[in-house]
């Protein structure tokens, strides 16, 4: 048998493939689910624009947390640690693991009610079971990476294939590009278009990228290594995007163009299968398990990048596991409805990304850190914006909800 001889150029691009994929994961999470469907079914297409503008921001975002990776050598923890004084080190510390959690309550929560919609198991068993198998996927990530992402990709295409179907089966979409110009109804499209920012722009999967990345740090082909990374994040975060959009589209088409809005996720799920047949609804159901088991392990493997990243400290997996799942078994046990805690996790999210955003912002620009590499002031500014942006709605969300 004559072989196959693979050119240079694309066993290199191989091997940067990958990372994209995985942080695509943490961008159609349960938390996507509840407020893209929440947003839809209320809202019908108004926040599509909001979508569509946080999936674009995303490829940005991530790009510049992978070309710190590549460039440096380094991830985003380890960065600050070694440029910023002690003091800020430690805040970061702290709101990264306060963001971990809030990731880890949006995994768990959904990956239970999936159970429970397929299996008719209880929440609380539903999310002890969730433990189980994101531990073992958890398992590969240290030893056998490639099969890690391979596992979390297999999980996505899930995600995607259970929208597809659905998206599929919706009809014509009337009005939908109307969706595409911005505004707003009232607060409560604010607070969804908040918790739609915070489950589209990840802030643990900013610094999660930066080191996945960062093992593709080769001085001699940093442009090569860079092109390729682009790609990687056009396609994962354009498929993640995709989805995210088909999640808002479909819950709009099925429930407010019918005058039916549904809040929770149970309520969606025998919508879908009243108006477009049970294979929506289990197409539905599968879509948010795998969502829920492969961004729950992602998210752990996040904390574990941080507080190595920040306080050189490591602890097992299995032990932050443990303890980042703790607040959703408690929200689990105390019968917290299961769609608002989801709402309610991605708005902490959204309040997470400036944290991580504009320490990354101020490190891509020094050349004592990037060298030539470092991001020109046009880069730097459309960063800094995107932080004002995302800070400046979050403190409108703030004032608006406390004083009424």
């Amino acid at each position: 048998m004559v072989g196959i001889t693979v050119p240079a150029r694309v066993r290199s691009a191989a091997v940067v493939m990958g990372p994209a994929f995985v942080v695509a994961v943490a961008y159609v999470d349960p938390g996507n689910f509840a407020t893209n469907m929440a947003g839809g079914a209320t809202h019908g297409y108004l926040l599509l624009w909001v979508i569509v503008s946080a999936s674009a921001l995303a490829m940005f975002i991530q790009y510049q947390s992978a070309k710190l990776g590549i460039v440096t050598g380094r991830n985003l923890p380890e960065l600050c640690r070694e440029h910023y004084p002690r003091p800020v080190t430690r805040l970061l510390w702290v709101q990264a693991e306060l963001v971990a959690m809030a990731t880890d309550l949006a995994e768990f929560v959904g990956a239970a009610v999936a159970l429970n919609l397929l299996f008719g198991v209880p929440l609380l068993p539903a999310a002890m079971i969730t433990a189980v198998v994101s531990f073992g996927i958890l398992a590969l990530a240290p030893l056998r990476r490639r099969r890690f992402e391979s596992v979390i990709i297999g999980l996505l295409a899930v995600v995607l294939g259970g929208f597809l179907y659905q998206t599929l089966h919706l009809g014509p979409l009337t009005g939908a590009a109307a969706g595409l110009v911005p505004g707003f109804a009232g607060v409560d499209s604010v607070l969804l278009a908040t918790g739609m920012l915070g489950a589209t722009v990840m802030p643990h999967v900013i610094y999660l990228h930066s080191a996945l990345t960062q093992r593709h740090h080769r001085p001699g082909d940093l442009r090569g290594v860079l092109r390729t990374s682009r790609a990687d994040i056009l396609v994962a975060l354009g498929i993640a995007g995709a989805v995210n959009v088909s999640m808002l589209v479909v819950a709009a088409g099925a429930f407010h163009q019918a005058g039916a809005p549904r809040e929770s996720l149970e309520d969606m799920h025998s919508g879908l299968g009243q108006l477009l047949g049970p294979g929506a609804a289990l197409a539905f159901a599968l879509a948010l398990l795998a969502s829920g088991l492969a961004a729950s392990s992602v998210g752990t493997y996040s904390g574990q990048v941080v507080m190595e990243g920040f306080l050189r400290r490591r602890i097992p997996l299995w032990l932050r596991r443990a303890v980042t799942m703790a607040p959703a078994l408690v929200v689990l046990g105390i019968g917290v409805d299961p769609t608002k805690a989801l709402v309610m996790s991605q708005v902490v999210l959204s309040f997470g990304i400036p944290f991580a955003l504009v320490p990354m912002v101020l490190l891509a620009r020094r050349r004592d850190v990037m060298g030539a590499s470092a991001n020109r002031r046009a880069v730097t500014a459309i960063g800094a914006v995107a932080a004002l942006v995302i800070s400046a709605l979050n403190l409108f969300l703030l004032v608006r909800t406390v004083i009424g």
